[in-house]
């Protein structure tokens, strides 16, 4: 039987997912570095962005103690991770200008459940 994710899990999906973010900052705050450079960069954090993800991925399909008041929100961790390579993609590869989509992460993946 599996190992049930533990906050250990948690803390350590959530820090992957705040280190690759702080990355995409370093990144954007560095716009005067080299194209190339600043590619490899963006490289680099997408395949941060795959462990992150593949690791969440995981960790969603080891089975439920179904005692726990609350549970991490999978969906929305996937949803916020796609957003940030979407943006990603969308820089490296314009398409064509177009307007900026305001709207933010989500960042609560805490759910609560009823008591059993």
């Amino acid at each position: 039987m599996a190992p049930r994710p533990t906050s250990t899990t948690t803390r350590r999906l959530a820090s992957a997912l705040t280190a690759a973010t702080c990355l995409c900052g370093c990144v954007v705050h560095a716009y005067a570095a080299d194209t190339a450079s600043e590619s490899a960069h963006l490289a680099a954090i997408e395949r941060q962005l795959d462990t992150v993800d593949r690791l969440a991925t995981q960790s969603e399909q080891l089975p439920d103690s179904g005692t726990a008041h609350e549970h991490f929100d999978y969906a929305r961790l996937h949803a916020d991770i796609a957003r940030v390579r979407e943006g990603i993609q969308d820089y490296l590869s314009p398409r064509r200008p177009l307007p900026r989509d305001p709207s933010t992460l989500v960042g609560h993946y805490r759910v609560r459940t009823d008591a059993p």
